[in-house]
């Protein structure tokens, strides 16, 4: 008797950049180059992305795919050439989920960000006028300007990629340089970001309409039941509390968070108040189906303190210490997004974290965070009694770190 053969389902192979792009790592994909069931939102493209990073994972590793087991490495990046006026290039964001079948498309990662208009170049979808005109006459190297729309939270971002003209005297990207970003082993060229207008003219950076408020947090296990918040919504909706209030000290590194589960536990229930009290969730049940957003952060004197690489971050170097929680788990670094939230409440007088920084008028704010410091810009105006951040600006760095061809069992998606 002859055995039926057994059927093996084959892989689909699709074009990929593997890039860093601030303290993060993602998968970018041009639009075009995914599979046609892809190429819109819905489980066909959640399926194949989920393959790609390797979730979910019940062991946390994402050993059979390109993630590293972290939020700040379980993401994607779907690029495509603009459709919107005066804009290079479409950006969107997923972020993975490493142990659910879940990818968040809620909200923006500012860290990959700084990937994006150098692998947009590199990929072709920005205008070769564009990119020779970004080199002067006679001039070896310059800056191209890549206007971004960030499909996410349909805002502009402009980054500052510079380029330079090869031994061919052909225009390229700069990756390398002596730009020292905290939380990134190696140096490499500055690419500035720069948000415009991270929050709608219509909505209310502080969505309560106050700077300070009182935080319920009855049954979240605090010595008391109500503590200071300052809730923003600018670059990504975010809870900022005292460190103090919360128990803490501000100085803390992952091993002081990540390793307690009931103390994580704690957390995710004020981050699931917190989305109430902003008015995301109707009730506490829906946090977890939306766990990028909203984030919490707890915001500290300036004080001295050793990095998680050991370098020394002296008080007089920073104006606060900030730490923020990113899908679950103390971030290494600081998230883009929250990092333009603590550029928008920093600049704003009479939020807690312009408070803890000094209380004083500020355009710019270096803080600490786990792996060193980092300056961040703001502009805030009052504009009809409704506060608005009109710009948050910042520097980081990207790199490709591999292009070539991502393989998923056709049978995954």
């Amino acid at each position: 008797m002859t055995q039926a053969k057994p059927k093996f389902a084959p892989q689909v192979s699709v074009p990929a950049n593997y890039m860093r792009g601030g303290t993060s790592k993602g998968t970018f994909f041009k639009l075009s180059d995914l599979p046609e069931r892809c190429q819109v939102p819905g489980e066909s493209r959640d399926k194949f992305l989920l393959r790609v990073v390797g979730s979910p994972d019940p062991y946390g590793k994402q050993i059979d795919g390109l993630g590293n087991g972290s939020s700040s490495t379980s993401k994607t990046v779907i690029l495509s050439k603009s459709d919107k006026s005066g804009h290079d290039v479409n950006y969107l964001f997923g972020q993975v989920n490493i142990a659910k079948p879940m990818i968040d498309w809620a909200g923006n990662c500012g860290n990959l960000t700084a990937a994006v208009g150098a692998c947009a170049i590199n990929m072709g979808l920005v205008s070769a006028d564009k990119i020779n005109n970004s080199i002067d006459d006679n001039a070896e190297s310059g800056i191209c300007e890549v206007r971004i729309w960030q499909e996410n939270i349909s805002k502009t971002i402009v980054a500052h990629v510079p380029v330079y003209t090869d031994e061919r005297g052909k225009v390229q990207v700069q990756e390398t340089g002596d730009f020292k970003l905290d939380g990134v082993t190696f140096p490499a060229a500055e690419v500035n970001i720069e948000f415009i207008d991270p929050v709608d003219a219509s909505s209310d950076m502080f969505p309560t309409n106050n700077l300070i408020d009182d935080f319920d947090v009855s049954g979240c296990g605090l010595s008391a039941d109500s503590i200071k918040a300052t809730f923003i919504n600018a670059g990504i909706p975010t809870v900022f509390m005292k460190a103090e209030d919360l128990g803490f000290l501000g100085t803390e590194l992952q091993g002081d968070i990540n390793s307690n589960e009931e103390l994580l536990n704690k957390l995710e229930t004020i981050r699931a108040k917190g989305g109430v009290a902003m008015g995301l969730f109707k009730d506490v049940s829906e946090a977890q189906t939306s766990q990028h957003i909203p984030k919490i952060a707890w915001v500290g004197p300036a004080q001295s303190y050793k990095a998680s690489s050991g370098k020394s971050v002296d008080t007089d170097d920073i104006d606060l210490v900030v730490r923020a929680m990113s899908m679950g788990q103390l971030h290494h670094a600081m998230m883009g997004t929250a990092a333009v939230a603590i550029a928008a409440a920093a600049t704003t007088q009479g939020t807690l974290v312009n408070d803890t920084a000094g209380g004083r008028t500020l355009s710019e704010v270096r803080f600490g965070h786990p792996s060193g410091t980092l300056l961040v810009g703001g502009k805030t105006e009052q504009v009809d009694g409704r506060w608005q951040a009109k710009k948050v600006s910042m520097s980081r760095s990207a790199r490709r770190i591999m292009v070539g061809e991502v393989f998923v069992p056709a049978d995954a998606f």
